[in-house]
């Protein structure tokens, strides 16, 4: 094996505002408060087990698998969220805890590499037999990704030793030649990660390991239909695993022929995120067509307002084309931070101004919308619309929490939120062959090498509340400046050093370029005018028909009923109402909201159905981010709201 590299972190500093709260709450209450979670705890909180389960897997105590089958990988997320922690912020008790389960990891690890504490407790004999269903390479996958974080951010390879035992048995085991598996994942993931370790050892075999389980999948005849008839399962399963030829796991066709995303959400977009590193390590023009082709499919029919994918709850996957319900949505937060990670590699395949715009609406709508702003409660389910009453009364809501929860039983989100609100880093900024490209604005420093050059950019900001961003160089250098300009911005106005930049000139696929020689000090000033805007959906979203959305800059707004009162459904806002925005510092750790004058229904009698008209009454409207709902408490909310 090639000796690993230890490459730095992307060196980004945040040091105030909208995101850096975020990261510093993350860093200071989520990290620690999982661990505990992961321990079994937290009072009042679902168990975990996940700790536990390693325990007995490495001997160090007695017992059972506790869990799901896929537990193990709260674990490794967490681990990889403290990684990235440790990375800029050192801790030594955290780095203490983090080598305690490790070396607890490294005991529960089989002697030819395989880890799986759910089939090495409860059925040691059938190790990759069950591929549609159980989930031992996603697992391998999140443990590897964890294990390369933790060689770049401490440089010790007690856990980068432990994945690559366990990659390398991968590679012995799955492939086309004697003796060998031809089957690939049933959940998407390890792809990913083989890819990442490529990147950090040097071994090229992992890339083509990751090629070979993207280039078999959906390979006539198919890996699970035989598998499930292998097992007896076949005429069991649920009608979505196998309907269409087993189109719910992504494995009805080979990736490159498939145009739609379809089947179950996360790993449609983990599955679209490898085939977009593959084409940028292999060249392979084919899958970065096919990875075109489904972005624009999910963003032209399956994409809320919000961010969020992955519309039904039955199976978690992705619906019809413009089915996307309101008070129904599944909106999986692992879902949009799925999306996310497929936005960003598309930007590095391509600068294009809408991976970023999708990234960032994704991300500060979505994602956040899945953690309470004390980092203490969770949501998995992000619907748009919440009835309290009727969420927990209806079947077909039953998934629908109307409060976040401290823990859950199946706890794949809040460890995923953790490890992407930690890794903000990544997705700020990319680094390019002769410069440097600005994705997400927020108030920071970062440093970087560009072609042997060392840059350091600080952006001041106070976005997403704000649209002035200033942008100091201190560097004398030559290098290309890419700022992205947000697709929500009619009129964005640029400057270098007070000298306005003709737009139009240097303006390319949503992306300014300002290529020049650079001195310490030039500032580089955007302004983004943020003006409250109505958004309607396309009029086939039957659920949105005569409705809007309320987006300033790039957060979407909601209603909710501490600020509005109960049946939201009977406000209405008129074409013609003002709207007007302003800053409330006092409220949710300080927040724009949007008011304005509106009309409420009031029923003309107590008949169920009657040919008199509803009378109509004045009212006020305040809406608050979408991200920042129910932080006050259980009660309605509602993004789209009817227009008169």
């Amino acid at each position: 094996m090639a000796t690993p590299t230890c490459n730095s972190l992307p060196k980004v500093r945040f040091e105030r505002g909208f995101l850096a709260e975020r990261a510093k709450l993350v860093r200071d209450v989520v990290i620690p408060y999982q661990w505990e979670a992961l321990n079994d705890r937290i009072p009042g909180a679902e168990r975990s087990g996940t700790v536990h389960n390693f325990q007995v897997a490495a001997g160090e105590k007695q017992g059972e698998f506790y869990g799901l089958w896929f537990q193990d990988s709260d674990l490794a997320k967490w681990i990889e969220a403290a990684c990235f922690r440790l990375a800029t912020h050192p801790d030594p008790k955290l780095e203490a805890e983090l080598d305690g389960i490790i070396a607890t990891i490294a005991k529960a690890q089989q002697p030819d590499g395989y880890l799986d504490t759910y089939v090495q407790l409860t059925a040691p004999d059938k190790r990759w037999t069950n591929l549609f269903e159980w989930h031992e390479l996603y697992i391998a996958g999140h443990f590897i990704e964890a294990g390369v974080a933790h060689f770049e951010a401490t440089g010790k390879r007690t856990l980068l030793d432990v994945v690559c035992k366990l990659a390398d048995m991968i590679c012995r085991v799955f492939g086309l030649g004697e003796g060998q598996i031809n089957g690939y994942p049933g959940h998407q993931e390890v792809e990913l990660a083989l890819i990442k370790l490529a990147r950090v050892t040097g071994e090229k075999r992992y890339v083509q390991q990751a090629a070979y389980f993207i280039n078999q999948r959906g390979a006539s005849p198919t890996y699970f239909e035989a598998e499930s008839k292998r097992l007896g399962v076949d005429k069991k399963l649920p009608v979505y695993f196998y309907h269409h030829r087993w189109t719910y796991l992504q494995a009805g066709k080979p990736v490159r022929e498939e145009a739609d995303p379809i089947g179950h959400s996360v790993r449609m977009v983990y599955q679209l995120s490898a085939m977009a590193d593959l084409a940028r390590e292999t060249g392979d023009h084919s899958l970065r067509d096919a990875c075109n082709t489904v972005w624009r499919n999910l963003c032209d029919y399956h994409y809320y307002v919000t961010g969020a994918i992955g519309a039904e709850w039955n199976g978690e996957q992705f619906s019809g084309r413009y089915d996307l319900p309101n008070d129904r949505a599944y909106a999986e937060s692992c879902a949009g931070i799925g999306l996310v990670f497929f936005a960003r590699r598309m930007l590095d395949l391509e600068l294009r101004g809408e991976f970023g715009d999708v990234m960032e609406r994704t991300l500060l709508n979505n994602v956040l919308a899945g953690m309470a702003l004390d980092g203490k409660t969770f949501f998995y389910v992000n619907p748009l619309e919440v009835r309290p009453a009727e969420a927990k009364r209806r079947f077909d809501q039953h998934y629908v929490k109307t409060q976040r929860v401290p823990w859950f039983g199946c706890a794949c989100c809040p460890p995923n939120i953790a490890r992407t609100l930690a890794s903000l880093a990544y997705y700020t900024h990319s680094v390019q062959a002769d410069g440097i490209a600005l994705h997400l604005y927020t108030d920071c420093t970062l440093e970087a090498d560009v072609s042997g050059q060392k840059v350091k950019l600080a952006v001041a900001t106070d976005y997403p509340w704000d649209g002035k961003v200033k942008v100091t160089v201190d560097a004398s250098a030559s290098f290309a400046l890419r700022l992205r300009l947000p697709g929500w911005c009619a009129n964005p106005s640029v400057s270098v050093n007070g000298e306005a930049v003709d737009l139009a000139a240097h303006h390319r696929n949503g992306y300014l370029h300002l290529e020049r020689a650079w001195n310490t000090g030039d500032v580089v000033e955007l302004d983004f005018p943020m003006t409250v805007q109505r958004v309607r959906a396309h009029p086939r979203v039957v659920h949105d028909v005569g409705s809007v959305a309320l987006q300033r800059g790039p957060l979407v707004f909601c209603l909710e009923e501490t600020d509005n009162g109960t049946d939201l459904g009977m406000v209405r806002l008129p074409k013609n109402a003002a709207l007007t925005a302003r800053f409330e510092s006092d409220l949710l750790g300080g927040c724009f909201v949007i008011e304005g004058e509106a009309e409420r229904l009031q029923p003309a009698n107590q008949q169920l159905y009657s040919s008199a008209e509803p009378a109509i009454t004045p009212a006020k409207i305040k809406a608050v981010p979408y991200c920042l709902w129910n932080n006050r408490g259980e009660g309605e909310m509602r993004v789209w709201i009817r227009e008169s």
